[in-house]
């Protein structure tokens, strides 16, 4: 079988040598009878990524690797509606002021995925889903803390292909080279732009990298991984969001993306804060001195059992209420649905997992 790429931007060009950063001049990848998007392929390649990191680091922490995986068939459905949703509500006055608003919103092979309403709305499903499996969804939401910006940045690749998500002109030597048809209409002269989804998807790495090198040094509450990334992720689009140059609603004189990205910023931080110091300092000495994050969890907080004897309760001198074992936080995980003082099940919010990710 042959690949064949289609052109949408003219014959491909090889030797050109320009100070800036090439757009690709295909938006199609055809393989014999098939043709395939650019942009639903780096999603895909995202997804494939994030599932593959994930699964590793929920294995590092004793939990089944099975369970991501079932957990991604539902959460990312809801992430691609979401993420739909998003862009169709945040982009309502421009894209659908001819009324025919029906077929656009479901035309996302033409781009237009809000990342906010993606993370929101997978979130959503992903947590429905644990508790339905009885799995702790703090413990996921760490496994998957670095996962979810790889997946960002592989994704944000298709904005390359699609020649959009882009800033503001510039001479710089990685400007990125748009065609004429695909720039702003202030900035019709301007060949080179900003490559904002370039510096998203870099940020996205490194705050990848830092979540999988810090969770190999310190281990924090249950789910505070994950607020990190949110938090991060924040702060991240917020100073690329100043840089785009395309049209876009704004609210109080600012683009709705910002103030996406401050509510993000703040909820993360306040999150990660809530009752104190986000480190379990104990378990980060265990850590530290050679214990796995397994043995840290002890397995109880990643599967809880629905009835713990009397014995194995909390308050017990070596059950889960003990200070080393998952229960020694100070917040339940509502996911089980019992009342958290009754001597059913352990608490949800032990020692933080950490772990690195290959």
């Amino acid at each position: 079988m042959t690949a064949t790429v289609l052109s949408a931007a003219g014959p491909l060009r090889v030797g050109s040598t320009v100070a800036s950063i090439p757009s690709p001049p295909f938006r199609d990848l055809a393989l014999g009878p098939l043709s395939f998007r650019m942009y639903g392929l780096m999603i895909a390649l995202g997804v494939i990524a994030a599932v593959w990191i994930a699964r590793r680091r929920y294995s590092s922490y004793g939990g089944d690797p099975e369970d991501i995986t079932t957990i991604a068939l539902v959460a990312v459905p809801a992430g691609l509606v979401g993420a739909r949703l998003y862009h169709v509500i945040t982009d309502w006055p421009d894209l659908y002021s001819d009324g025919r608003w029906w077929p656009k919103a479901f035309m996302i092979w033409q781009g237009g995925l809000g990342i906010p309403g993606g993370v929101l709305l997978g979130a959503i499903a992903g947590v429905v889903a644990c508790r339905v499996m009885g799995i702790s969804w703090r413990i996921v939401g760490d496994a998957v803390a670095p996962a979810i910006p790889v997946a960002q940045a592989i994704g944000r690749l298709g904005n390359w292909f699609n020649q959009e998500v882009f800033g503001r002109p510039t001479d710089l030597p990685w400007g990125l080279r748009i065609d004429p048809q695909f720039r702003p209409r202030d900035y019709l002269t301007s060949p080179t732009f900003h490559p904002t989804f370039l510096y998203e998807g870099l940020w996205n790495l490194g705050l990848a990298g830092l979540i999988v090198w810090a969770s190999g040094r310190l281990v924090l509450r249950r789910g505070r991984w994950l607020a990190v990334y949110v938090a991060g992720y924040g702060l991240g689009r917020l100073w690329v969001e100043a840089l785009r140059s395309d049209h876009a609603n704004t609210v109080l004189g600012l683009r709705v993306n910002i103030w996406t990205s401050l509510i993000a910023l703040a909820g993360g931080l306040l999150w990660l804060f809530w009752r104190g110091s986000p480190v379990d300092r104990e378990a980060t000495e265990r850590l530290r001195s050679g214990t796995t994050m397994a043995q840290i969890i002890d397995g109880d907080g990643v599967r809880a059992p629905l009835v713990v004897p009397p014995a194995a309760g909390p308050g017990s001198a070596d059950g889960p209420g003990s200070a080393d074992g998952p229960g020694s936080d100070d917040e339940s995980d509502p996911s089980d649905g019992q009342d958290p003082s009754v001597d059913a099940v352990p608490s949800d919010d032990p020692a933080q997992p950490g772990g690195a990710a290959e």
